[in-house]
């Protein structure tokens, strides 16, 4: 029998078998727990050790992995979040993602940790999961179905409003590649392509309903900690509240790094009517919020006809309004909340959609791609009616959508004439809408990350043009320029990577204001334990030499660490005109980067050394299964 949990962690982890419709429970020890704690980590552990180098993503061979940290399900705010994880068809790699809302915390309560969903069944299933009771259920009725759809649907079939839903749309269905996987409608596990993982599982969703708090070591520090998080949210994150992660578009636009027109620009002439402000003043009805959370980032938008944008599907944020706007020069704001809807509904990552569509009209603008192609479509930068229609092609797979479906990367190869130039992507995986030549520490995050191009396990470099509290506690104790890339760069690059991949690991909210001091009190009151920011720091270290390995037995080594072409260039206006990263800087900076972390020059992943370091000597033998 386990031994029963201090607190924080349940202890029980489910594992799913499709293909024989077997369910069975794994209790691990409070070790793995703090050894692994959730999340990114937590997901390394069961694929590394689980999934054959070389097998199809879209296979049954593939392992979906849902799972929350140790603090997720917590009544405190940002503790409302969940990491999936597998080998990524979008890029052949490590693939993760996580997403907030309320299905994690439900999760939790039902007195879960994780589920490994393993196999693949022969028709459209869902798993109903009510606290400690598991059925795999004939989802036939559900196939097909938007994602409000669904929902509904389940919620009426089983008789429960207060039932949380984590689902695939059509696009994941169709196996589309940037398909992404959505926590109550329109919160998205957005990247990797993992909506395509489960739809070829025939998995559309699992439902759940969970009755029993979470239980914590401390109760009453939980609760201090949870006051004092939600009074500074009440103090300093208004302007978070009132305009969401689009508030900063106008600050991206005038430090010349708001994405415009295909990365080949950093400002973008029409940016004021795709601002939060704006939004706020034309179609803003509401705002939402997740688990426990006082900030109400959430958008929730309306529009009449002819774009018909239901709140149901919420607003865009900031990473939608770049891809769907900025990124494809659409400055209609009413026309990128009906993207955002479109994909909301379909399933599709807003992201890899935006940018993959940006691709697609650059093609167009430079003769690849014709209207013979499209379609009859004028996929002409700034062409909002060519965006929405773009979105749905792809979605539904439909004509040069179907060529699209298949990411920036794929569609420049089968397109070819060159195209692979204008593909913004790192890995097959699209950039986001943060432009690294105006902060090139995330240019070097892009190029290392597991999964590709990301921006949420990565530095933002004008965050630490002065000390702050989370620099201070990781030893950085100078601020750090963002055209920067020496030693003292990379120094503070690898401390701050580390500790995003914890928050990754602790499935905790990247905006809120939880610096290592403050998360190691949150961690200890919940599990007991007497952590600190060292032990939490190496979760996140042990978490990225996870997915490092994972990737080097997948042959995606330091070769594939690159960033494109285009961001070597400056662009041609704005503070950031003719200013493209330093080639040979970035070329040092990677080498210093690799020594520091203890990686091969050549494999980019840990040596022997380093993953004994780790505790991770397990995996010293997965070393010899890397090509070459």
């Amino acid at each position: 029998m386990a031994e029963e949990s201090p607190g924080g962690y349940t202890g029980k982890i489910l594992r799913v078998d499709l293909s024989t419709g077997q369910t069975t429970v794994e209790e691990p020890d409070n070790k793995f727990y703090r050894q692994y704690f959730g999340g990114t980590a937590l997901i390394g552990y069961y694929l590394l050790k689980e999934l054959k180098p070389g097998i199809d993503p879209l296979g049954p061979e593939n392992k979906l992995v849902f799972s929350a940290g140790v603090i997720a399900g917590l009544p405190a705010a940002g503790c409302g979040r969940s990491g999936v994880g597998a080998k990524s068809p979008l890029t052949g790699g490590w693939g993760d993602g996580q997403a907030g809302g309320f299905w994690p915390a439900e999760l939790k309560h039902a007195g879960w940790d994780a589920i490994i969903i393993e196999g693949k069944s022969d028709k459209p299933v869902y798993i109903w999961i009510k606290d400690d009771k598991v059925e795999i259920r004939d989802a036939a009725q559900l196939w097909g179905k938007t994602t409000a759809e669904a929902q509904q649907q389940i919620r009426d079939e089983l008789g429960d409003n207060r039932i949380r839903v984590t689902q695939i749309g059509p696009a994941g269905e169709k196996l589309v590649r940037i398909a992404a996987i959505a926590n109550d409608i329109n919160r998205y596990y957005g990247r990797c392509g993992l909506g395509a993982v489960m739809g070829s599982k025939m998995l559309k969703a699992i439902a759940v309903r969970g009755t029993s708090p979470v239980k914590v070591a401390n109760q009453e520090k939980v609760r201090e900690i949870a006051g004092a998080t939600a009074e500074i949210i009440s103090k300093f994150m208004g302007g978070f509240a009132s305009f969401g992660t689009a508030g900063g578009v106008s600050g991206l636009n005038s430090m010349g790094i708001l994405p415009t027109k295909n990365f080949s620009e950093g400002q973008f002439d029409g940016f004021e009517s795709i601002t939060g402000q704006n939004m706020a003043e034309t179609i803003l009805v509401d705002k939402d919020n997740c688990t426990a959370c006082n900030v109400n980032c959430k958008r929730v938008v309306e529009v009449g006809p002819p774009y018909n944008v239901d709140r149901i599907y919420g607003g865009p944020e900031y990473e939608t309004i770049g891809s769907l706007g900025s990124l494809c020069c659409v400055s209609d704001i009413k026309a990128i909340a009906h993207g955002n809807q479109t994909c909301n509904a379909m399933g599709l990552d807003t992201i890899g959609t935006g940018t993959t569509i940006a691709f697609a009209m650059e093609c167009f603008e430079n003769g690849i791609l014709t209207e013979k192609d499209t379609g009859g479509i004028d996929l002409r930068f700034g062409n909002a009616e060519a965006m929405m229609k773009m979105v749905e092609m792809i979605a539904k797979r439909e004509g040069l959508g179907d060529i699209l479906a298949e990411g920036s990367k794929r569609a420049a190869e089968k397109i070819g004439k060159g195209a692979i130039q204008y593909a913004m992507q790192i890995k097959g995986q699209e950039l986001p809408m943060h432009d690294p030549r105006g902060k090139v520490g995330l240019g070097m995050g892009y190029a290392t990350s597991p999964t590709g191009a990301d921006h949420m396990h990565n530095i933002h470099d004008v965050e630490f043009m002065r000390v702050n509290p989370t620099m201070l506690a990781l030893g950085i104790q100078e601020p750090l320029d963002p055209h920067d890339l020496g030693p003292a760069k990379v120094r503070a690059f690898w401390y701050l990577v580390n500790w995003a991949h914890f928050k990754n690991c602790a499935t905790i909210c990247m905006f809120l204001p939880y610096d290592p001091n403050r998360m190691s009190e949150l961690v200890s009151a919940a599990t007991g334990w007497n952590t600190n920011t060292w032990e939490l720091e190496k979760v996140g270290e042990r978490a990225l030499a996870m997915t490092k390995l994972f990737n080097a037995r997948e042959g995606i080594t330091a070769k594939d660490d690159v960033i494109p072409e285009r961001l070597y260039s400056g662009v041609s206006t704005g503070p950031q005109k003719d200013r493209g990263i330093d080639r040979e800087a970035f070329k040092a900076a990677l080498k210093s980067y690799y020594e520091m972390a203890g990686w091969g020059a050549d494999t980019a992943a840990p040596n022997a050394a380093k993953l004994a370091e780790l505790d991770l000597a397990w995996a010293i033998p997965e070393l010899d299964k890397i090509p070459g």
